[in-house]
């Protein structure tokens, strides 16, 4: 079996890889987290087989994978619930031996506990047998959002018998895909623990396959290596002469400001500011835009200009790479 992890850059090409490796002769089921990105994959998989979607291949979404392959054959007809519910369960001190702890008085499955509810029902040995049955090779996308009890379930499938091929960013790692205690509070702290994770299940991490970045620029690829202490590189010739700068002038800034074709990127709140004004780690997965302004709240300004982005918290430092590597062209830091 062959079973891989590759750690991508922003805009290195991830999507383009996994439809590139895909098949008719094989049978592929891919994984993914963000609409963005299910989106993404679903135009590209369409383009490449001209408009036909192949049987062989199937597309879900985390939770759907998780409800509809996972769930729903083993434990529908028992526990009889409706969906999932993407909301905390507000009774902290309920068991774990206790319906209501997995499932809400409306009777859904609250979307953080769906994968321990599967695990503590005794079926995961008939998840990974129906996953070898129906496929050839597993497939996630945007693997570093998978966290919480989620690693701790995706940890147990990766035992199953088919060839897998996870492909994340972990500097990207800006959405969990469930937030439950302390489960894996620290996945996330060190690079070096997150891939032992993955290499004591007998996956090789493939560190130079997606290293480098074709939406990103020289200057752009610099300023986040130097800057953040993210290492990334450009697949674009030097002379591209795009910039990443801090705009002062207030004549500048307001023509930044009311230009439509330029994102506006927030830390967070951007939906006071209008329609073209977006939070940073909002648009990960997003490859659209050309220039992007990039507003800097209090604490990331004092930090910029001390010259110490990269002692920024990891989620904030994280969601900042984001924003900054949606542009093909020009990025410009403003104060907020």
């Amino acid at each position: 079996m062959d079973k891989r992890v590759i750690f991508a850059v922003a805009g290195s090409g991830k999507t383009t890889y996994i439809v590139d490796s895909l098949s008719k002769r094989k049978r592929s089921l891919i994984v993914t987290y963000t609409i963005a990105n299910y989106n993404n994959l679903s135009k590209k998989i369409a383009e490449k087989f001209n408009g036909t979607w192949p049987e062989c291949i199937t597309l879900m979404t985390y939770f759907a994978f998780l409800y509809r392959f996972c769930y729903k054959p083993y434990l529908s007809d028992q526990l009889k619930a409706k969906g999932v519910f993407y909301e905390m369960n507000t009774y902290k001190y309920v068991s774990q031996s206790q319906r209501s702890y997995y499932i809400s008085p409306g009777n859904y499955i609250y979307s953080n506990r769906l994968s321990l509810l599967i695990e503590k029902s005794g079926v995961i040995e008939e998840v990974k047998h129906r996953i070898e049955k129906y496929f050839d090779e597993f497939v996630i996308d945007e693997v570093q959002d998978i966290a919480g009890r989620d690693f701790s379930y995706l940890e147990q499938l990766m035992d199953a018998n088919l060839n897998m091929l996870f492909v994340g960013d972990f500097y990207q790692h800006t959405f969990d895909t469930s937030r439950d205690g302390n489960t894996n509070k620290n996945l996330f702290n060190d690079r070096n623990t997150y891939e032992a994770y993955f290499t004591s299940k007998g996956f090789i991490c493939d560190k130079t396959t997606l290293i480098k970045s074709w939406r990103c620029s020289k200057n752009i690829c610099s300023f986040v290596s130097g800057m953040l202490g993210i290492d990334i590189c450009s697949n674009r010739p030097d002379s591209d002469n795009t910039t990443i700068r801090f705009v002062t002038d207030p004549s500048e800034i307001q023509q930044l400001i009311a230009d439509s074709s330029i994102i506006k990127l927030h830390y967070k709140d951007s939906a006071r500011f209008g329609t073209d004004h977006r939070n940073w780690g909002d648009t990960k997965g997003e490859d659209c835009h050309m220039d992007v302004c990039v507003l800097l709240n209090k604490t990331t300004a004092l930090m910029y200009s001390k010259g110490e982005l990269r002692k920024l918290a990891p989620s904030t430092r994280n969601k900042l790479y984001v924003a900054i590597t949606r542009a093909k062209g020009n990025v410009y830091l403003i104060n907020e």
